[in-house]
């Protein structure tokens, strides 16, 4: 929550609808939720799901705002993008925010087109694993 507060671009769609910012038990239970932790204080998450189409999608990632910039989301991300491989995906997907499509490519994805959320416009990237 505090990751999506201290996002300017973010904090009015979270307030509006808070149940936005969860984890789905399934993801949890199958152990598709990968956490970063420092000095046993957890610092950020990341969560993903197997599509339809036998590839994996990055549900969520979320770094604490004190340690934006150092490198978390980036692990998560390579993480991630190691386990859906291990898992037998040929590509890592993620629906993420337009602020968001520059980490995102620093990270690896391509842009493969855009596409709307309730919270209003998206970009759909892909990072072949």
């Amino acid at each position: 929550m505090r990751a999506s507060l201290a996002n300017p671009g973010d904090r009015d769609a979270i307030l509006a609808h808070p149940d936005t910012v969860s984890i789905p038990l399934e993801q949890l239970t199958n152990g598709w939720v990968f956490v970063a932790v420092d000095n046993d204080r957890d610092i950020g998450f990341a969560a993903v799901f197997p599509r339809a189409d036998g590839d994996w999608e990055l549900d969520g990632l979320f770094v604490e705002p004190t340690v934006w910039r150092s490198g978390v989301g980036r692990q998560l991300v390579e993480y991630a993008a190691t386990f859906t491989a291990i898992a037998g995906s040929s590509a890592l997907h993620v629906i993420g925010n337009p602020h968001a499509e520059a980490f995102y490519h620093a990270c690896g994805f391509t842009t493969v087109g855009v596409g709307d959320t309730r919270f209003g416009p998206s970009i759909l990237m892909r990072l072949v694993v």
